[in-house]
């Protein structure tokens, strides 16, 4: 980390005290509290201190000032998010102790905790569109030397490029073989590095190299030990991938274990069932008694055929099941073109109708499938299922695809939330779909299922590319 950075991170680290303040205030403002005096009133104050401590330690064990400029802003509201229910907890232990002494009023409270929470997502969401600003003009970059030109080693090297806004800049390459990089310069063999830290400043060395290279891995860690410069590893686990890697230590030893799916664990079965059951229900109740119901006579009113549509799809452990969905599609459209081939939705599809072209941009064609939900065969979050000719398609042309059947199919899931959704037009934009699928299924926790479904009411306000 630069200087520069540093001193971002200490302002966002810092600017939490002040929020905290302000947001007493403005309790105080709207609810005055007799016993309160402020400045010179010691109780107020006392309020103050009990506040930032609870917040400082809640932070520290939710990671909130970790470094989060690879995630998405709606990553970092999860954080917040668990930030304060921590907070509440520790604050109701301060006030509980000094419950004889000091009367705090319930609404006041209440208005502290609402204020706050809209002060530190406002402030963060602040902080992060100026770092964007200033990481564009290249200001705050960590300068990366990026050591291997494997898949993973391009994989990430457009990464960064795409997203400018992680705050990296890759300043070249070395590799004994290859010497192109999808544009990245080359900079030499690997028995360079020593010349290149000594001649640039390198923030960050990252090591890309398969694992058959111990000795050239030794003898980049040994530079950068020399040299004083922090290296990650991206480690070459493609032959684990249908596996949950967790890498510890035994002693000394790194070991890396795979370790069995989070969702074969009974207790995380009946989390997230139970969450789907509230979910759903809530869903009906609130919304869905009302929208529902609208949507099918629009439907009904701007053309011919059923209000739903029942579709055969894959769920879990490739058992066949029905999926519903809102017809958004002329009646008896082909599903098929002159080959016999499946023709998924594209862009200007004529076959999807004006209000059905709306339902997709929106998602509200999905909604239905909150019914699925509560008949068991699919979950709220989970991988999208897809029709059977395109899982017949895919099977043989997708790395692990199957691997993806291994959990339940959902309504929304992480792939669609990071850009993996619409037409599948090669079999590249397939596997960068399964891949998600992947990652999601070997990492799942409430929390991320919580995170993709804020992610997904993002997207659906933002609007979507992808969704036509």
């Amino acid at each position: 980390m630069n200087q520069r950075h540093f001193k971002y991170s200490v302002v966002r680290y810092l600017i939490d005290i002040p929020i905290i303040l302000i947001a007493l205030l403005i309790s105080y403002n709207y609810f005055p509290q007799p016993e309160f005096i402020f400045p010179g009133r010691p109780l107020l104050s006392l309020l103050f201190l009990f506040s930032v401590v609870s917040w400082y330690i809640a932070a520290q064990f939710s990671n909130l000032y970790s470094d989060l400029r690879s995630k998405k802003f709606s990553e970092e509201i999860i954080y917040i998010l668990f930030t304060v229910f921590l907070f509440i907890i520790l604050l109701s232990f301060f006030l509980f102790m000094l419950r004889d002494r000091l009367y705090i009023e319930n609404k006041f409270l209440l208005l502290f905790l609402f204020a706050l929470m809209f002060l530190v997502v406002s402030t963060k969401y602040m902080l992060r569109k100026y770092l964007h600003k200033i990481l564009y003009t290249g200001r705050l970059n960590d300068n990366i030397l990026l050591i291997g030109a494997t898949q993973a080693a391009k994989d990430f090297y457009d990464t960064i490029n795409i997203h400018f806004y992680y705050g990296y800049q890759c300043i070249g390459f070395l590799d004994n073989e290859v010497k192109k990089l999808n544009g990245c310069t080359y900079l030499g063999t690997i028995n360079d590095i020593n010349t290149v830290l000594e001649e640039n400043a390198v923030d960050e060395v990252i090591i890309a190299l398969p694992n058959s290279k111990y000795e050239e891995v030794r003898t980049c860690l040994e530079a950068c030990d020399l040299y004083g410069r922090r290296v990650r590893i991206i480690p070459d686990l493609y032959t684990y991938a249908s596996s949950n890697i967790q890498i510890n230590n035994i002693g000394m030893l790194p070991v890396i274990n795979l370790r069995s799916l989070p969702q074969d664990r009974e207790t995380n079965k009946i989390v997230k069932r139970a969450f789907d059951i509230i979910f759903s229900l809530s869903f009906f109740l609130i919304l869905g008694w009302w929208l529902l119901p609208l949507i099918a006579i629009l439907i009904k009113l701007s053309s011919k055929g059923s209000v739903l549509f029942k579709q055969e799809r894959w769920g879990l452990n490739n058992k066949l099941i029905v999926c519903y969905k809102f017809r958004s599609m002329y009646h008896e459209s082909p599903e098929t073109d002159s080959n016999g081939k499946f023709m998924q939705a594209s862009p200007n599809d004529t076959r999807v109708t004006p209000f059905g072209r709306f339902l997709r941009k929106w998602n509200l064609d999905e909604l239905p499938q909150f019914w699925n939900v509560l008949l068991g065969n699919m979950s709220v979050v989970g991988p999208r299922p897809h029709v059977t000719p395109l899982n017949v398609s895919s099977m043989h042309k997708v790395e692990r695809y199957m691997l993806r059947h291994l959990v339940k199919p959902g309504i929304t899931g992480w792939a669609q939330v990071n850009g993996s959704r619409g037409e599948t037009r090669t079999p590249h934009d397939m596997q960068k779909r399964v891949n998600h699928d992947l990652y999601y299924i070997h990492n799942w926790t409430f929390l991320l299922d919580c995170q993709i479904i804020l992610q997904t009411i993002i997207t659906i306000i933002k609007g979507d590319d992808n969704a036509y």
